[in-house]
């Protein structure tokens, strides 16, 4: 079964890229490009996941990505 996952995509000051995936606590990886990044969080997610399975299982019903908001502070 195929699930969906949300990355946020920051861009460090080197130019390189870190990942986040906010439904997955502690799952982020960084690549020195967009395609690099993508397929160390894909990594990452397939990681996490397996953790996962011997742990209470989150399902997609518990978390919701909501959107990204900036503030001035």
């Amino acid at each position: 079964m195929e699930k969906r996952f949300h990355v946020l995509i920051e861009q460090d000051e080197d130019g390189g890229y870190i990942g986040r995936v906010p439904e997955l606590q502690g799952c982020l990886s960084q690549g020195d490009t967009l395609d690099e990044l993508m397929r160390n969080i894909r990594e990452a997610i397939e990681l996490c996941l397996e953790v996962e399975k011997g742990e209470k299982s989150i399902s997609e019903e518990d978390i919701k990505f909501v959107g990204v908001q900036e503030i001035t502070v």
